[in-house]
């Protein structure tokens, strides 16, 4: 049975998101996984050039005092770290660059 595209879409998202936060080498992730380190790798540029963000996984931890910022882990590995107290209007135009085809 074949996935439908939007599904083999989703998978790769996954996987690429799963290794990004394993912190485990990209050969071994895919030798964990049973999967191809050229695939991964073909896979992982697609995704990074797609332009809008589907959704965004947010962890918490109860019971915190203090806030925190929050990191978003973007599809093309680079980090954004978002401070308490940031204002809105800077984080919206900072969001919208980031949806700029590059």
């Amino acid at each position: 049975m074949s996935k439908t595209r939007e599904e083999q879409w989703e998978f790769w998202r996954l996987l690429v998101a799963q290794q990004q936060q394993s912190r485990l080498s990209v050969r071994a992730f895919c030798q964990q996984h049973r999967t191809s380190e050229y695939s991964f790798y073909q896979w992982r540029k697609r995704l990074a050039q797609q332009l809008p963000v589907k959704f965004a996984l947010v962890e918490t931890s109860h019971g915190r005092a203090q806030a925190e910022a929050v990191e978003v882990i973007l599809t093309s590995g680079e980090r954004l770290r978002i401070t308490p107290g940031i204002d809105a209007a800077t984080l919206r135009l900072v969001l919208s660059v980031l949806r700029e085809p590059r």
